[in-house]
């Protein structure tokens, strides 16, 4: 099966993302949003990411306008008919995925394979949800795309090993490192990342030290990037408490409950960088 045309559903910070690198990479992509403002806005952040990497000396001028060249951006399914592989980017709502499958799948070609890039719902759950069940996986990129090498394959009970082996390489192509992770909530990364997360707020909530210091104990003695609470409130507080509902209802494990101080920050829309309050404060 040869890849040529990819569709991304959703513009947002992941799915704009997403179609950057499959536009990078050669692909024809095709990315859809509800409506022109968000479609607009996904689109901006494209260029706005390739300007910086150009004024930066990261990216050529060539390989922005290479980049630019191959996208193109619909509000409409329609466009997508011509697409081999659709990524699905969009909220993590079990119902609003299954109502996008629904509407695309009437104009999907035959050997058409759709992947999610949910980061939390079953990929077999999703699967079931359409018409085609053998030619549907998923694909969960890390974020800032762009920058991130690692894509998790997952294979739903009902993927067949063409579509696997298909968006296996397909991941390879865009230059990234796949690996092939189990359909099990949180996948390799997230079931291996949210426990530790977790864990660090329920230390410091039982006093172990300050945020500063557990942060710097884990950069400093780890060699980790970031400490728990600077990478917390980078994914942002609601996404984490979302995903360790999921895995605590999966597995009913208490390393998996999600601890009181992170719902009552999220109760009080304290949710890391993005709402400029988290554990740390990101005002000015």
């Amino acid at each position: 099966m040869e890849i040529q045309t990819v569709g991304v559903l959703g513009c947002g910070l992941m799915g704009s993302g997403i179609a950057q690198v499959c536009a990078a990479a050669g692909y024809k992509t095709i990315v859809r949003e509800v409506d022109e403002v968000a479609l607009n806005k996904g689109l901006g952040r494209i260029k706005k990411f390739l300007e910086d990497g150009v004024a930066k000396g990261k990216v050529t001028g060539e390989a922005r306008d290479t980049t630019l060249g191959n996208l193109s951006g619909t509000t409409a399914f329609v466009g997508m008919n011509e697409c081999d592989l659709i990524i699905e980017a969009i909220i993590e709502s079990l119902e609003e995925k299954q109502q996008t499958y629904a509407a695309l799948e009437p104009i999907l070609k035959a050997h058409t394979v759709v992947v999610s890039n949910t980061s939390s719902l079953c990929i077999t759950e999703l699967a079931a949800t359409t018409t085609r069940p053998d030619r549907f996986g998923g694909l969960h990129f890390f974020n800032p795309v762009p920058l991130m090498k690692l894509v998790e394959v997952i294979r739903a009970l009902t993927t067949s090993d063409e579509t696997y082996q298909a968006m296996f390489e397909f991941a390879q192509s865009l230059g990234k490192e796949p690996i092939t992770a189990p359909d099990r909530p949180g996948f390799i990364v997230n079931r291996l990342l949210v426990p530790y997360l977790l864990d660090a707020i329920r230390a410091y909530e039982n006093g172990l030290g300050t945020l500063e210091d557990i942060d710097k104990g884990m950069t400093l003695g780890c060699g980790y990037p970031m400490g728990p609470f600077t990478l917390l409130d980078f994914v942002g507080l609601d996404t984490t408490y979302y995903i360790a509902n999921i895995m605590f209802e999966e597995f009913r494990e208490p390393a998996y409950a999600p601890p009181p101080l992170l719902k009552r920050m999220v109760l009080a829309g304290r949710l890391g960088r993005k709402s400029g309050q988290g554990f740390y404060s990101y005002h000015g």
